[in-house]
């Protein structure tokens, strides 16, 4: 079984072993056993595990690969509306189109709902020895909303 299909089954693993547990419990109770307050926790913890395990599935996305894009990290985020990607001097020039799609593509909606956001691709060029300027080679803009 591969890690993904682990993931997918985790909800359903702890959910019918939190039913198993809740079904314990019901006759711990009802012939007064002492282990009656711990299975209690047991049953309640794996109804959580349960419960956040299938959140994480639900909040999960494997990011988007678009043909010709570069992997560029990120340099600033401000969380809102602006978001900077480095890129070297050997940049190629062809790719930065896609890689502005895929940085666009794999934004992650967070705090952002409603705005316009900024992606930027910036390189720096050397003035002087201690002195850098940013040259900005690629710009989009992209609306986010929870719609």
């Amino acid at each position: 079984m591969s890690f993904f299909e682990l993931l997918d089954n985790t909800p359903l693993i702890f959910g019918l072993l939190g039913i198993f547990l809740f079904l314990v419990t019901l006759i711990s109770f009802i012939f007064n056993f002492k282990f009656k307050f711990r299975i209690t926790g047991a049953t309640i913890f794996s109804l959580l595990l349960s419960l956040s395990s299938w959140a994480f599935i639900q909040s999960y996305s494997q990011n988007i690969k678009v043909e010709g894009a570069r992997y560029l990290p990120i340099v600033y985020d401000n969380g809102f509306d602006l978001i900077i990607a480095k890129a070297n001097n050997d940049f190629p020039l062809e790719a930065i189109e896609p890689t502005l799609k895929q940085l666009s593509e794999n934004l992650k909606k967070g705090s952002r709902s409603g705005s316009k956001v900024k992606i930027k691709i910036r390189t720096l060029e050397k003035i002087s020895k201690d002195i850098s300027k940013p040259i900005i080679l690629g710009e989009t803009e992209k609306t986010i909303d929870f719609n």
